[in-house]
């Protein structure tokens, strides 16, 4: 597609700031979210399919999208989550052999609208000064006194429940139902690769919809529980943060990943807060305060949970730290086989630094049947 072919557009910030741009391909219209930016150099299918972004207008930082094209094999879920695709340049073609189409393409059959020629490095540095804040993508740029209208109508992520929004809405399964373990998730937004992880160590798992009781996961009688990532506010939870008190009474091990692992610090009475600008990228530096080892981390999160109260907490043990604001990138309980982590794992940046975390999970279970 030539240049000057492509519409105008725009992105709009709550506050009023204007960042012009073009569309990419032939998607017209306006698409509304909170405005965030991931650090990634590679894995946008990843990102845009991955349940936690839900609501969220997208700014990559990586100044090429689309270049090596989209695989079938690299979503998160079952179709694209974000709101909306911000970026510098726009690739239209692809150069890698492996790739099955475009991400013009992919975008086209999602119906998601995408905006390029934004002065990306401008808008993240934008975010990072001012915070997070609701926004909205346009290719109606001649009406901004419309658009401001429309963007005060979009709620705060601040108490927003979205798990609803991308939770399955009756159980299943995952893997072979033969495998020596039995895993009962929680699903408040799961991505797939975490599935993969679960079921590569010999596990069979019934994957749950957020509403579930303790007594329908335990029904399917597992050897441990898994509660997974997801998008919004952690503490409009009411239901998961429930069930999860319940599943601590079983005293079967438990994993949280992310949004689990802010409602672990939920159900354990820890307060959760919304950060400045959030975590999101495959380059964040964690100590593992176990081993003393530092981690090359994956993360999305626009939330976290409170250090002073953790720290306060009989029941429970910070394991791990965000090196680059000191935020709490991880827990355990004290007297239990439970624990999370606020990043993930199943990502891979390191790309391995965090698999452990997997087995430790499974050595938990081996450990509760001795």
């Amino acid at each position: 597609m030539k240049y000057q072919e492509r519409k105008k557009a725009l992105v709009l910030l709550e506050d009023g700031t204007i960042f012009y741009g073009k569309a990419v391909g032939n998607k017209e219209g306006t698409a509304y979210g909170e405005v965030c930016f991931n650090t990634g150099m590679t894995g946008y299918q990843e990102i845009f399919t991955d349940p936690s972004y839900f609501g969220q207008l997208m700014v990559a930082t990586n100044a090429h999208i689309g270049n090596y094209g989209t695989h079938g094999d690299e979503v998160e879920s079952d179709s694209i989550k974000i709101a909306g695709l911000i970026c510098k340049n726009f690739s239209y073609h692809y150069s890698r052999p492996a790739a099955d189409k475009s991400l013009e393409d992919f975008l086209s059959e999602n119906n998601l609208l995408a905006i390029s020629d934004v002065d990306t490095r401008a808008l993240v540095s934008y975010i990072r000064d001012n915070g997070a804040m609701n926004a909205l993508i346009s290719t109606e740029v001649d009406d901004v006194a419309k658009l401001k209208e429309e963007l005060k109508k979009v709620p705060s992520m601040k108490g927003l429940e979205l798990a609803s929004k991308v939770s399955t809405k009756k159980p299943y399964f995952y893997g072979d139902e033969k495998a020596k373990y039995r895993i009962s998730a929680l699903d408040i937004g799961i991505k797939k690769n975490i599935l993969r992880n679960l079921a590569k160590r010999d596990a069979y798992i019934k994957v749950f919809p957020y509403t579930a009781t303790i007594k329908e996961m335990q029904d399917f009688e597992p050897d441990g529980y898994f509660i997974s990532n997801g998008p919004g506010d952690p503490e409009p939870l009411t239901e998961p943060i429930d069930t999860t008190k319940e599943i601590l009474k079983t005293n079967k091990p438990l994993f949280g990943i992310c949004l689990g692992h802010q409602v672990l610090a939920l159900a354990n009475g820890v307060s959760t807060y919304k950060m400045h600008h959030g975590h999101r990228g495959i380059n964040h530096p964690i100590l593992n305060l176990m081993t003393g080892k530092g981690e090359i981390t994956s993360q999305n999160h626009g939330f976290a949970i409170n250090r002073e109260e953790t720290e306060a907490n009989p029941d429970l043990e910070i394991t791990h730290t965000h090196l680059n604001d000191q935020t709490v990138a991880g827990i355990k309980m004290k007297y239990k086989n439970v624990f999370s982590v606020q990043y993930h794992p199943e990502a891979s940046p390191g790309p391995h630094d965090a698999d452990y975390l997997f087995d430790q999970f499974f050595e938990a279970i081996k450990a509760s049947q001795n």
